[in-house]
């Protein structure tokens, strides 16, 4: 079959939308990406040898003047995606949300073509809300994401992660610091950048055994790297990161964002973590999933206007030496891991795809 898979905008909708890309691939089918021609869609999809259709769009953002640009740039986006899916008709689309989903999937109907959407967080985004009742199944990562979506055909798939992520094993680094992970997205998080690399360096001179793994985004990578270095503390500094599964196998702690990809991904792994939510995020979709990670006992979580310098270096100083606290956590967080849900939703394309191919 044909197979077009949207996911353009941020790591959190990229990477799943191209793991299952890669696994529907495997299958023999000719998959499209339709991406939004962001800067950081460049490095996540280095080694992607299939078509790339790139739709120029805005998510709406405020009122006024952005409101009337990101209006105006969906509709041209509709009638851009309509004609070339007309040129390359597939016979089911796969849309992983956000803005860059709207253009494509509205283009996919109004020509007949089945669509497949997938929810990552716990609380549908307004892509999502937007476009289910055009979708002839959406699949969804949680399963209390159905009370939000009333009405429409819900499957749970869990979350898709990469291959390479899902077949980590943690093995530590072999050199008795205490390794802590900090990431804040495909983009970097600037106000958790700069109370943990403050934390951290006052943690390391009280003598707490340290080494910081820290995904900076690329405007904060330089100073960053300069604070560690100043400060004496074993460090890697990088504005992005391909190779997650790197810094995963070898990482005993996360301070995080709390977005669907990174929750899903620390549940793969089996990472204990400390969530800090996007303030501000879409519907606190971010807040929602942090809370579903602190249920289960797989990581602690407090919201960024509480999060200090003083109370990060008490929690770091404690949470270290505790193992006990942190063996319960790794077991948590991989009893929340929803299994091969990559290839649990490419076989839902698939059949979606097949029924409009041989309609019963």
């Amino acid at each position: 079959m044909k197979i077009a898979v949207c996911c353009g905008g941020t790591g959190g909708h990229i990477f799943p939308g191209l793991a299952v890309a890669e696994e529907l691939k495997s299958r023999g089918h000719v998959v499209v990406l339709w991406l939004a021609g962001r800067n950081v869609e460049g490095a996540a999809v280095t080694g992607w040898t299939g078509a790339v259709v790139t739709v120029q769009a805005h998510g709406f953002a405020g009122i006024g003047l952005r409101s009337v640009v990101a209006a105006y740039s969906l509709i041209r986006s509709f009638f851009f995606c309509r004609k070339r899916m007309k040129e390359m008709r597939p016979s089911v689309l796969l849309a992983m949300g956000s803005y860059a989903s709207v253009g494509p999937v509205l283009a996919a109907r109004s020509l007949g073509v089945r669509v497949v959407l997938h929810e990552a967080n716990a609380v549908p985004g307004r892509a999502i809300s937007m476009l289910a009742r055009w979708a002839d199944i959406v699949a969804v990562s949680d399963e209390g994401t159905r009370r939000f979506l009333k009405g429409r055909r819900c499957v749970y798939t869990g979350f898709p992660v990469r291959k390479e992520i899902a077949c980590v094993v943690r093995k530590g680094n072999g050199s008795g610091l205490f390794t802590i992970l900090v990431l804040g997205g495909s983009q970097g998080a600037h106000a958790v950048n700069e109370v943990v690399a403050t934390a951290v360096c006052t943690a390391h001179k009280t003598g707490l055994k340290l080494k910081v793994i820290h995904l900076s985004g690329l405007r904060d990578e330089t100073a960053m790297r300069a604070r560690y270095e100043q400060a004496g503390v074993a460090h890697e500094v990088h504005g992005f990161l391909r190779q997650m599964e790197q810094a995963y196998s070898v990482a005993d702690f996360a301070i995080c964002r709390a977005g669907a990809a990174t929750c899903s991904e620390l549940a793969a792994v089996g990472l204990p973590s400390l969530l800090v939510p996007l303030p501000g995020a879409p519907r606190d979709h971010q807040t929602a999933n942090a809370r579903a990670m602190l249920a289960r006992g797989a990581a602690d979580m407090i919201e960024q206007g509480k999060l200090t310098v003083e109370w990060l270096v008490a929690y770091l100083q404690s949470t270290a030496l505790d193992c006990k606290k942190l063996e319960k956590m790794k077991s948590a967080a991989s009893a929340a891991h929803a299994g091969d849900a990559t290839a649990t939703l490419a076989g839902l394309v698939e059949t979606t795809g097949k029924e409009a191919v041989c309609p019963q």
